[in-house]
């Protein structure tokens, strides 16, 4: 395996981590880039197969990123709010008048970034393929009770996040959130992502290796949580979808803000790059804003201690929990998000910088693993 592209000799250390990711830690298939607020590229990086083992991963491999695609949803958002087209105090009905039904009419915007809407899942059976119908999930949310009131709990969003959140962006922008993702941040800012694929670049993806827990593997509260109520909020968060399966052609084509978004490393590094340079994505003030936590604390859903800005992860520290996969561990001032497996794209305005990983071997938990924190930690040792 050799590693190929490119780095800046003041972050040699990351590029040894990169290459001690597979030659220690196995690594199949990976992506990593550093940027700084100028656009300079410091890093970028890949190396590996897909997960057939056979075809290279090249510079413009991509693969699914799954809840990294959260952040690309709250762009989004953000930038009506900026625009002042969306108010993140106003109620989600001034917007989207069917949400308020069954105990949800106090629900505000803000509520909907920061995980607070009380709707992580759906209760009764989804579809065959439901998740693959925009319209569909909206209008089940719309109709759904909450797990618990509007704004006085978090609680993760695993998926339903890409409709709460592109829900309000499509009604708003009377554009899909694919198509104002691509017009307004991917196309202008030259990122890399994409929120429904073209079929004119599947043969770019790597398909991903599913996580095999070892045996002796301590299990995440989530996972327990789940076995132990196969009818709970947990499971139904997971698992009641209709018979999603990311994975496949359809899914990739399909806008599931969530958790169906589709880049590498570079391409994540410029999504969260766009808030840097001459012509920023954002203004300062609501950089500021979606940097600050909104929600602190026990997560309803992951039953773990988890911390947000508007539709931002920020650092969450668990090493305490035994189980891998419950932190993701970032500088003070960052945002960002990771993606279930170990992906992970953030900005820190602090230092400046822009970070993505991407990888196509699943590690387990919904946070970070060692691959992806190793390379973090090797960032800001360079700082």
């Amino acid at each position: 395996m050799a590693v190929q592209g490119h780095y800046d000799p003041a972050f040699k250390v990351v590029r040894d981590v990169f290459e001690e990711n597979f030659t220690a830690r196995g690594e199949v298939g990976a992506s990593v880039c550093l940027r700084d607020s100028s656009g300079r590229t410091l890093i970028d990086l890949w190396g590996g197969t897909h997960a057939d083992g056979q075809t290279a991963w090249t510079r413009d491999t991509l693969s699914i990123v799954f809840s990294c695609t959260k952040a690309a949803t709250a762009f989004c958002a953000q930038l009506l709010i900026d625009r002042g087209q969306l108010d993140p105090d106003a109620l989600v009905t001034d917007y989207w008048p069917e949400f308020g039904a069954n105990g949800k009419g106090m629900t505000t915007v803000r509520h909907m970034l920061g995980h607070r809407s009380g709707v992580p899942a759906l209760r009764s059976p989804v579809k065959s393929g439901g998740f693959l119908e925009f319209d569909y999930v909206a209008e089940r949310l719309a109709e759904e009770t909450p797990f618990w009131e509007p704004g006085t709990a978090h609680g993760y969003h695993m998926v339903t996040f890409g409709w709460t959140v592109g829900e309000l962006v499509r009604r708003v922008s009377g554009k899909s959130l694919g198509q104002f993702f691509k017009e307004h941040i991917a196309d202008p800012y030259n990122v890399d992502f994409h929120i429904g694929l073209p079929t004119a670049e599947f043969t770019r993806v790597s398909k991903l290796k599913v996580h095999k827990p070892a045996v002796g593997d301590p299990p995440s509260t989530f996972l327990k949580a789940m076995l132990t109520d196969t009818s709970g909020l947990q499971a139904l968060a997971f698992s009641n979808n209709g018979g999603w399966y990311f994975d496949r052609p359809e899914s990739w084509q399909a806008e599931i803000g969530g958790a169906g978004g589709i880049s590498n490393g570079r391409g994540l590094a410029a999504m969260f790059g766009s808030v840097f340079g001459e012509r920023p994505l954002l203004s300062k003030s609501r950089l500021d804003a979606l940097r600050t936590p909104v929600s602190e604390g026990l997560d309803t859903t992951l039953r773990i201690p988890t911390r947000f800005g508007e539709g931002f992860m920020l650092s969450i520290d668990n090493r305490d929990l035994p189980a891998d996969g419950q932190s993701a561990i970032l500088g003070d001032g960052a945002f960002g998000h990771v993606g279930m497996g170990g992906s992970i794209g953030f900005a820190d305005p602090d230092i400046g910088i822009s970070f993505g990983y991407t990888m196509n071997k699943m590690g387990g938990g919904i946070l970070l693993n060692d691959r992806g924190q190793s390379l973090v930690d090797a960032v800001y040792r360079c700082f």
